[in-house]
């Protein structure tokens, strides 16, 4: 009789745990195993990047790649059956890198003629045609460039401060080191620089320079700026403390024109209940003109692409609408991420959740919560379901550029964490290839998202 009713118990116990914490009874587990089933049997996220930067490898803001970025994610999107098809139209910056970029040392006893492997910064104005040539001085901070005075006029400003190492969280790192990048061509200019070079903005030491953006400001002389790669930074940095009268030439053709159209692309599932009441999960479709822009962030659309395609795919029918986004100019305006929450699309809509997937398509660890302690709260107990992807850190912090406007108006955002050491070994660079992501990494990361994407649909906030 004892063992009966024990049976009877774990039955009852086994019953209630199915049905427990889901829609019409159906468990969130079992939704996680259905979406591990069908995501990891397919990879499909890792097919629809691949299909992207093979279509448009280049995707900046204002080329032809980007024009052409946004028809084939439209087109990925009506295959799959997506609902609410459109794009939305925005005017971006057009920079344009040019055909010559080249640097080398011209005046030294010992390294006369040795090129440095360089590349323009997004935003950076041309050299005159035969290029500036200048001695060169080595700061790692702005407060030791402004020490200098009158000292550095002249002079070619080399910006050499690594990414501190002690970081666990190479974003830490890159947050540390990156204002000489986006501030550094101002502050050079302060004080009578001529132009900079600023290492790259990387944990790795290699021959391969990184872009990324930088800026002026109307009030100051603008000067030309270009990457270095560490390699290079190294070996001038050596060659400064030997010889430090040596001069370099530097070479751009680098040139900004004026603005031109171009477009945020979506698509949906509208909800069963709650149409009117939006999940956004997106990426940014631009990339810089370096590499494929695989993992910054053709992987973030792909996997925003298959959230909806999987839940779709499974017949979940979600009580909110869920919209995929495809951001465009994060990378040297964020005029997508800013158009967004206000165009007039938005008329007659409630956005309850911002999601945004931009740190690469590594392994997934969680997510971060920019929202109220309440949400977090709420979102932490769902850890549970995102143990066995191993993604179940959920912690405070930024949800992403691209849905941070959005978040601005009220909306709780989300940003993916996935494991990020190798992320700075790509970014902003030639690295940025397909073959560096790994398509069970990437589907995990997708696997992730629908699952939190679908629990904010049934649970709200």
């Amino acid at each position: 009789m004892r063992s009966l009713v024990a049976l009877l118990l774990g039955i009852e116990f086994a019953v209630a745990s199915a049905f427990a914490g889901g829609p019409q009874g159906v468990s969130y587990d079992s939704v996680r195993t259905q979406l591990l089933e069908a995501g990891m049997g397919k990879c499909e996220s890792y097919e629809i990047l691949r299909q992207l930067v093979t279509a448009a490898p280049h995707r900046l803001a204002g080329s032809p790649g980007a024009e052409k970025a946004v028809a084939v994610t439209r087109q990925m999107m009506l295959d799959r059956g997506f609902e609410n098809v459109h794009a939305e139209s925005i005017m971006v910056p057009h920079w344009v890198r040019g055909l010559v970029e080249k640097a080398s040392i011209t005046r030294s006893r010992k390294h006369k003629g040795t090129p440095l492997i360089i590349c323009a910064l997004g935003g950076s104005i041309g050299t005159p045609k035969s290029g500036i040539e200048a001695g060169v001085l080595e700061v790692r901070t702005f407060e030791e460039l402004q020490a200098l005075g009158p000292k550095a006029s002249g002079k070619i400003i080399f910006f050499n401060r690594p990414f501190d190492p002690s970081k666990v969280n190479t974003f830490e790192g890159y947050g540390g080191a990156v204002n000489q990048r986006s501030r550094g061509a101002i502050e050079a200019a302060k004080v009578g620089g001529v132009a900079v070079l600023v290492r790259s903005m990387t944990t790795r030491l290699d021959d391969v320079p990184h872009t990324g953006v930088m800026s002026y400001v109307d009030s100051i002389r603008k000067v030309p700026a270009a990457a270095v790669s560490t390699l290079d930074a190294e070996m001038l940095s050596s060659a400064l403390r030997v010889d430090p009268n040596l001069q370099v030439r530097i070479t751009l053709r680098c040139e900004t024109l004026p603005d031109v159209p171009s477009a945020n692309m979506m698509g949906e599932i509208t909800g069963s209940e709650k149409p009117n009441e939006i999940i956004v999960v997106g990426g940014h479709i631009d990339c810089w003109d370096k590499g494929q822009g695989a993992h910054d962030d053709g992987a973030g659309c792909a996997q925003a692409i298959e959230v909806v395609h999987l839940i779709k795919q499974l017949g979940l029918k979600p009580k909110r609408t869920i919209r995929a986004v495809m951001f465009m100019n994060e990378e040297n305006g964020t005029r997508g991420g800013k158009a967004y929450p206000h165009a007039r699309e938005r008329a007659g809509e409630k956005h309850i959740a911002a999601i945004e997937s931009d740190e690469g398509g590594f392994v997934p660890r969680g997510f971060s919560v920019d929202a109220d302690s309440a949400v977090l709260a709420r979102v932490r107990s769902w850890a549970k379901y995102f143990e066995p992807l191993n993604a179940g850190d959920i912690r405070p912090g930024g949800s992403g550029v691209d849905v941070h406007p959005t978040v601005q108006t009220g909306v709780p955002g989300f940003g993916l964490n996935v494991d990020p050491q190798r992320y700075f070994d790509c970014h902003h660079s030639d690295n940025d290839t397909i073959d560096k992501v790994h398509p069970r990494e990437l589907e995990l990361g997708a696997v992730s998202l629908a699952l939190l994407t679908y629990l904010i649909s049934e649970e709200g906030f």
